[in-house]
Order: C-alpha cells, then sequence, then structure tokens
C-alpha cells in the first residue's frame, strides 16, 4: 500500500510553489500575480507531482499551505488527469493512498476529493488498490483511518456510485459487494461522523439499486429505523432523504412497514431541527406521486392536514419577514434583480409549464414544502380533505387579534394550495370565500396582502367562468378592483404578487369579453405602477402589460387606451441604451402590443423597427469585435430583437414592407438563421416564416439560400429550432409555389422519420411537420405524390391531431391534390384519409368541403362493388360524419 513511484522533487521546486501558496492566503495579497505565477509553474510537465507531494509529504509546511496544494490539486485533474503521462498518475495515486488516515481531519478531507475526483477521471478500473486501501482502513478500528475511509467512499460515492458496481480487475468482488455490507455495519458506530457518512454514502445507491444493496434491504432498513431517533440532527436529516428516496424509486419496499413510516414523518415534521422537518415534509409529495393506496395514509389525515397547516406559518426568523414595510421607493440591489431568460418564440404549443412566478411562494423552505404537499395532498384526495381542512382554516381567520396575522396569512396559503384539488367541493361555496378573500388585500401586513393576491390568482379560472352568472359579475369587478389597488401599493413585494395574480386574471379572462370593459381603468393602473416601480418589478409589470394586449387583442387600437399605455412605453424605450439588458422585457412586451394593435401599431413602427436593426447588427458586430462594437456579445439582445420583429411583421402584415425594403433585415436574417446558438436560429426561423406571410418578395433574391439553411435544420437535434424551421418552410411554400420544388423532397425525408417517431417528438413538431407536408403537397403534388408509400398513413394520423384552422386546410389541399395524382396509390389508405378527414369539427371553406367531397366519392366509384366492405371497417362515428357531411 505504500509502494511509489521513483520520482523525487527538487527542493527548490517545493519551496517555491509553498511560498506561493502561503503569500496567496495573505489578506492583501496581489491575485493576479500569484494566479499567473501558479500557471506559469503549471506549464512543468511535473507540477502536479509537486502539489500532491506537497499535500501528502510537506509535514513541515502549514495545513493550510498543504491543503491549498490539495485544492490546486484537485482543480487540475479534473480537466487534465487523463493527459498526463502513466509514471505520473501512477505517482499520484500512490501519494494519496496511505493519507486517506492522515492524522489531520482537513488533510484527510482533502485526500479524499482528490481521490474522488481521479474515480470521476473513470479510473475506477485502473485503481484496484484504492479499494484495497479502503477496506483496510475501515477495518482498522483507528479512528482516522475509518473516518478518511468513509469520507473519500461518501464521496466516491455522491459522484460515481454506479461505477462501485462495475467489475474492476483485480478484486474479487465489484466494490459494491464488499463496502455496502461494510458500511451497513457503521450504522450501529458511537461516533456521529462515520453513521452520517457511512449511511449517506449508502443513499447514493438506491436510484440505481445495486444487487447488494438490494439484498442487504432488510438490514438497510433495520439501520435506517435505528437511526431515525439519532440525537444528530444531520443523520436524523439522512434517514428522511433515504425514506423519500426509496419510495420515489421502488414505494414496495417500504409499503410493508408504511404505517410505522408515516408516523415516523409525522414526528419528524415537527421537529426542532428545521432541515430534517423540511426533508421530511418531502414525503408527502414522494407519496403521493407512488400511486400507493390510499388507505395506507388515509387515517393520518387529520394529523398530517393539522402539522402542514401549522408548518406553513412563518417561522420567526423567515427572510420574508424582514421585507414585510412599505419600501417601495427603496432602489433594488443587484442581488433582487435575478437572471432572467427570454423564452425565444416558437410556432405552435410547445409547452404548457404552470410555473408561479410569484416569489412568495417560489423560495423553498419548511412553509413552501408544506403548502405543496398540501396541494398534491388535495390533488390525490380531492374534496375529502374539506372537512378536515376548512375547520383549521376557518379557525384561523376568524382570529382578527393583530398577533395572529401569520395565523390567518397561512391560513389564506392553505386555500390557494387546495384550489386546484378541491374545486369541486369549494365551488358553491366560492362567492363567501371571495367576499372573504378581497377584504384581506387591504390587511396591514405586506405578507397577508400578497398571499391573498396569490390565492385568488389560483381561483381566476372560476371566478372569470362566474362573471356571465347573477352576482358574478360584481365578484369579478371586486377581485379586480382590489388586485389593481394592490399593484399601485408601497410594499415591493405585494407589488410582485399582485402583478402576477393579475396577469393570471387576465390569461383566464382571455376568452371572454369581460376586461374590456375595465381597459381604461386598467390601463391608468398600470401605466402609474410604471411610472413608480423600482427595476426587479418592472420586468413583471411589463409581462402584464403583454398579457393584457394578448388578451384584449385588438380592442386595445383605441386613440383614448394608446394615449395611457405608449407614452410611457416609448419613454422608457428611448432611455434605455442599446445594451441594457432592462430593454429585454420591455421589447417583449412590445411584441405583444405590436401583435395585439396589428395595423394599429403602425404609428410606431418605424423607430423600434430601426432599433430592433440596429441592436441585431451591433451584436453581430460585437460576436467578433466587441471593441469595435462598443459592447460584449449577448445572444440575448438579438433574440428579442428577431422576436419583436416577428411580433411587427404578424401584426402589420403587407404594411411590413415599407419598413423591411429600406433595410439590410434579409443579409442579417440570414446569417441569424445559421447563428451557431439554437436560440438565436430558433427566432430567426420564426421571423423567416413571418416575413414569407407578411412580404415574401423581399426574401425572393435569397429564397433558395434561406430554404436550403430551413431544410437543414429539420434535424430535432434542438426541437423548437427544428419547428420553426419546419414551420417556416410550409409557409413559403404556400407563398412561392413551385419555386420550391429544388428542395422539397429533401424536407419530405427529414418529415417522414418525424411523423414516424410520433412517441418520441414533440405534439407541435409533428403538428407543423404534418401541415408543411401538405403544403408541400399542394403546391407540388406531381413531386409529393408518387411518393405516398412512405409517408400516407402516418400523416394521415398526424393530421387528424391537428387542431381545426387555416393550416389544417392548406394540408388538406394537399391531400386533396396527392389523392387526385395519385388514386390508386392513396387507396390503399382509404381507411386513414377517411379517419384524417372525420377529424374536422367544421370547414369553414367551401371549397375545401367540395374537393374532399370530390375525393371521398372518386374513392366510392373506384371502389364499386368493395365500398361498402371497405367503409365497414371504419369506425362507426367516423361512417356516420362522413355520410351526413359528404352525401356518401
Amino acid at each position: 500500500m505504500d509502494q511509489r513511484s521513483p520520482w523525487q522533487p527538487r527542493e527548490e521546486g517545493v519551496n517555491e510553489i509553498c511560498a506561493l501558496l502561503q503569500e496567496g492566503k495573505r489578506p492583501n495579497a496581489d491575485q493576479a500575480r500569484i494566479f499567473e505565477q501558479l500557471q506559469r509553474c503549471s506549464q512543468v510537465p511535473d507540477f502536479n507531482n509537486y502539489l500532491v507531494f506537497i499535500l501528502c509529504r510537506s509535514e513541515g509546511q502549514s495545513v493550510v499551505v498543504r491543503q491549498s496544494a490539495g485544492l490546486l490539486l484537485k482543480n487540475n485533474l479534473k480537466s487534465s488527469y487523463k493527459r498526463l503521462p502513466g509514471v505520473y498518475q501512477q505517482y499520484i495515486k500512490s501519494e494519496l493512498l496511505p493519507r486517506l488516515g492522515s492524522p489531520n481531519r482537513e488533510l484527510r478531507a482533502t485526500v479524499g476529493t482528490v481521490v474522488s475526483v481521479i474515480i470521476q477521471e473513470g479510473q475506477l478500473q485502473t485503481w484496484p488498490e484504492l479499494f484495497q486501501g479502503i477496506l483496510e482502513c475501515l477495518e482498522s478500528n483507528d479512528y482516522n483511518h475509518m473516518e478518511g475511509a468513509l469520507d473519500a467512499l461518501s464521496k466516491i460515492c455522491e459522484d460515481a456510485a454506479d461505477q462501485l458496481d462495475q467489475v474492476v480487475p483485480g478484486l474479487a468482488q465489484k466494490p459494491s459487494d464488499v463496502f455496502i455490507p461494510r458500511l451497513l455495519k457503521f450504522f450501529s458506530s458511537s461516533h456521529v461522523t462515520l453513521r452520517k457518512l457511512a449511511l449517506g454514502a449508502v443513499n447514493q445507491f438506491i436510484n440505481f439499486m445495486p444487487q447488494a444493496l438490494f439484498v442487504n434491504m432488510d438490514n438497510y432498513l433495520q439501520g435506517l429505523f435505528t437511526l431515525s431517533n439519532d440525537p444528530a440532527p444531520e443523520v436524523r436529516k439522512l434517514v428522511c432523504a433515504a425514506l423519500v428516496r426509496l419510495l420515489e424509486m421502488d414505494a414496495e419496499i417500504l409499503r410493508p412497514h408504511m404505517k410505522s413510516v408515516i408516523e415516523y414523518m409525522l414526528q419528524a415534521n415537527n421537529d426542532p431541527d428545521p432541515e430534517v422537518a423540511l426533508g421530511s415534509c418531502e414525503f408527502w409529495t414522494a407519496f403521493c406521486e407512488a400511486q400507493l393506496p390510499l388507505e395506507l395514509l388515509r387515517d393520518a389525515l387529520p394529523r398530517l392536514i393539522g402539522v402542514l397547516l401549522t408548518n406553513m406559518i412563518y417561522a420567526d426568523d423567515d427572510e420574508a419577514l424582514l421585507d414585510s414595510q412599505d419600501d417601495e421607493s427603496v432602489p433594488d440591489s443587484e442581488q433582487n434583480l435575478k437572471p432572467r431568460f427570454h423564452q425565444s418564440r416558437v410556432h405552435g404549443n410547445e409547452t404548457d409549464d404552470d410555473e408561479d412566478t410569484d416569489e412568495i411562494i417560489s423560495s423553498w423552505n419548511l412553509r413552501k414544502c408544506s403548502a405543496a404537499g398540501l396541494d398534491t395532498l388535495s390533488t390525490l384526495f380531492g374534496d375529502d380533505i374539506l372537512p378536515l381542512l376548512m375547520p383549521l382554516v376557518e379557525a384561523r381567520l376568524s382570529n382578527s387579534s393583530d398577533d395572529k396575522w401569520k395565523d390567518r396569512e397561512a391560513a389564506v396559503l392553505a386555500l390557494g394550495a387546495v384550489a386546484q384539488g378541491c374545486i369541486n367541493g369549494l365551488l358553491p361555496h366560492l362567492p363567501q370565500m371571495i367576499a372573504f378573500l378581497t377584504p384581506l388585500l387591504e390587511d396591514k401586513h405586506p405578507l397577508v396582502r400578497g398571499i391573498t393576491c396569490w390565492t385568488l390568482s389560483r381561483y381566476s379560472k372560476w371566478i372569470v367562468q362566474a362573471a356571465s352568472e347573477t352576482n358574478g359579475l360584481q365578484q369579478f369587478d371586486s377581485v379586480l378592483t382590489g388586485l389593481l389597488r394592490q399593484v399601485i401599493g408601497t410594499n415591493k413585494q405585494v407589488q410582485e404578487a399582485a402583478c402576477s395574480a393579475f396577469a393570471t386574471l387576465e390569461e383566464e379572462a382571455a376568452e371572454e369579453v369581460i376586461l374590456q370593459h375595465h381597459l381604461e381603468v386598467i390601463l391608468q393602473h398600470l401605466m402609474f405602477a410604471f411610472s413608480k416601480y423600482q427595476r426587479r418589478n418592472l420586468r413583471i409589470l411589463y409581462d402584464a402589460i403583454g398579457t393584457l394586449a394578448d388578451a384584449v387583442g385588438g380592442d386595445l387600437n383605441e386613440p383614448k387606451y394608446l394615449n395611457i399605455l405608449m407614452p410611457p412605453l416609448i419613454a422608457k424605450w428611448q432611455q434605455l441604451a442599446d445594451n441594457d439588458k432592462d430593454l429585454f422585457p420591455l421589447l417583449e412586451c412590445f411584441t405583444s402590443i405590436a401583435q395585439a394593435l396589428g395595423s394599429g401599431f403602425a404609428q410606431y413602427a418605424e423607430p423600434i423597427f430601426a432599433r430592433c436593426i440596429r441592436v441585431i447588427r451591433t451584436q453581430e458586430v460585437a460576436k467578433a469585435d466587441p471593441g469595435r462594437a462598443g459592447v460584449q456579445y449577448d445572444k440575448e439582445f438579438i433574440v428579442c430583437s428577431l422576436d419583436l420583429l416577428s411580433g411587427l411583421a404578424e401584426g402589420l402584415g403587407s404594411n411590413m414592407e415599407s419598413l423591411v425594403v429600406r433595410s439590410d433585415l434579409r443579409d442579417l436574417l440570414f446569417y441569424c438563421c445559421g447563428d451557431e446558438a439554437p436560440e438565436v436560429r430558433q427566432s430567426a426561423l420564426a421571423l423567416l416564416g413571418d416575413l414569407a406571410k407578411a412580404c415574401a418578395g423581399h426574401l425572393q433574391p435569397r429564397m433558395g439560400d434561406f430554404l436550403s439553411l430551413a431544410a437543414r435544420q429539420l434535424d430535432v437535434e434542438h426541437v423548437s429550432v427544428s419547428n420553426n424551421a419546419c414551420w417556416a418552410i410550409g409557409e413559403i411554400a404556400i407563398k412561392v409555389g413551385k419555386e420550391i420544388a429544388p428542395i422539397v423532397m429533401g424536407v419530405i425525408s427529414c418529415l417522414v422519420p418525424i411523423l414516424s417517431s410520433v412517441e418520441n417528438v414533440n405534439k407541435s413538431m409533428l403538428e407543423n411537420s404534418a401541415i408543411t407536408l401538405g403544403r408541400l403537397g399542394w403546391v407540388c403534388p406531381e413531386l409529393v405524390a408518387p411518393h405516398i408509400d412512405h409517408f400516407m398513413k402516418i400523416w394521415c394520423q398526424s393530421l387528424a391531431m391537428v387542431r381545426d384552422d387555416i393550416e389544417k386546410e392548406d394540408a388538406f389541399r394537399g391531400l386533396c391534390a396527392m389523392v387526385r395524382l395519385n388514386p390508386g396509390g392513396a387507396a390503399k389508405y382509404f381507411g386513414s384519409i377517411c379517419e384524417a378527414i372525420g377529424s374536422w369539427h367544421e370547414i369553414r371553406s367551401a371549397e375545401l368541403r367540395s374537393e374532399i367531397t370530390q375525393v371521398l366519392h372518386g374513392f366510392k366509384q373506384m371502389l364499386g362493388g368493395s365500398w361498402e366492405q371497405y367503409f365497414s371497417y371504419l369506425d362507426p362515428g367516423t361512417q356516420e360524419k362522413l355520410k351526413r357531411r359528404y352525401g356518401l
């Protein structure tokens, strides 16, 4: 175990490195110079040998210097271990192994870290001596050796546990077979650190359940139950983590013991250590997702709901309590301005994430975890929990004493948490609930006002639905008014909550003509907020304004509304520099407004268009030469500008031509469509399609280049990029017709595999692929129809999933055109074609209805006496629909 390579360091080299490391620890050291000198030293081929020598052998040096050498070695090995000569690798390993049990705790911990890095670099197979050395340390009964070995092993398990379940040349057993039983023995150690390290190491194996853990599962569970009341909170925390992970990975393992586990977790939820309580609270969400019988948990529900509700009360040291004052005039600190990421423009329904952006519910602690647990319980048990929950909620809400405001706040949070799961039971009482909640928007405590905003937002869908009923409009008005009052409040946290809640209400009301009656008041409140918000909340306000534009659309296009809305936005637009990141949300906001106003946005379009072009051009220069551009390159500026140009094209339509023709947008767009960043390509391809719809003629000189470039993006490596490329090709096809012929077969060869992978492909990508294939078949049927054997069945299945709209009409025109050209080939897919035709709810185009009628009657004539037999194979509902609509 102590055999070493013949390499020996030079004393002056050791002294030089140690001096640099020592100097680097001084308070006023010139770190840049020291880093530069260490970098110079690192060019020496055996520099890492010096570092491991200092870590392991320089006993005359301070622990701080030796530890610094070890940490520098760790960082070096992460990037260069595999490139080291074999003799140097061997030297490093031979020096580390004897130091696992170093008398100094900091040094042996550093040695364990370096050992773990070597294993992470895939060196398990080349170091059988390590495992023999760890095993000897574990069985030595010397505390330093046992702790050092366990520390190294726990780090290896954390980073590469799966490697330990591999066969290692030179070892009779897999490391996991040897170590797991020995780790379990340490669960009963009298030393807290050894218990903690052993338990943490075994927990890392749960995710892939090696045979060694599976056969020792009874011992492992018994060890967990023994440690469940360990005096050390860090051990109890690991017990909770193990039980949660077991539940997530294989709930059947815990099922025989579930009654005891639930009882323990209920107790642990009240653990005096907040991290143990939080770890145990994760159990309830995991249980709800494990699809176990509800009866296992039902008896515990009364206690569990009480525990969760109690833990939803703000702790006295919660950070939120420190910010609960009127602070609107306090400038945001940079640390409060979280990085924001623009979502590149996508055509189709890419995702449907229901993310809560409100800070009140987003930071994670016991309170939030308890609310999430209550949410999942309500989804699982539904209205059954209301008789248990509501008396507790009502008791807390009815206590109006000022010192009980935290209880009231938690009760409001609970009502929001169960909004989705218990809505059937709560809906009859919604008017009373809303009547009770809306006054809390004026509570003296900002945190109560903020959580009330969030809870009301959780009921937005039903508040909007009720607006058409008796007294429902009054209820909607009271919520709207209450939220708007808080939007212009004096507490930044409440402003944020109110803005987010209002945006949710807007989204739910988008399908109803309800916001339009309040537009002037809404705009007045939002723009007053605009005049007073700090930077952080301005971002949320932009989103609320954009969401309003999306919701009301063209109804916003009236002078009295625009005179309120646009001047402050234009003033901010002019105030911000081209490289100011606060421009991002404003660009997004303008995108929504441009789409909503349509041609009404023309009066604002020219300077906005020109600036977008300037920003893109500047960023393209900055990519190659930041000095010449005067800014650092940031692709987000390009993405946001491209998306705003897309919004302009969509809103202005053919009026976009006058702007485009006087610019170099075509060439800039071509560069962006081939950019190395997928986000840039995604937005550029969306703009390509929108420009094709608005002013295809301007693209004409480079149309072939654009089409070839778009076709190369149909690789599904980046789904959103491929999706937009597919959509853009389809839009171009119906604009340029047969000019698209040169790329038709290349595109179809990409689309067919996408349609064939229906189980693994994004729904939007499938829809766009089906539509584009149909559009190509419409404009170039003579090229596509001969190949229908390769795609007709899967294509029809995809078409049947597409919603009724103009794009689906285009695709079916292609279907009809190809059937007319190749009726014999199409007849083999009669059933699939009929099912696709039957997917229509309503075809608005009389011309398309006539074409489909001709196709079906053509099949009937072609099949002759076999018609009835073929037709009988169709779904009865489809048969009835086709007979009724097409006279079959």
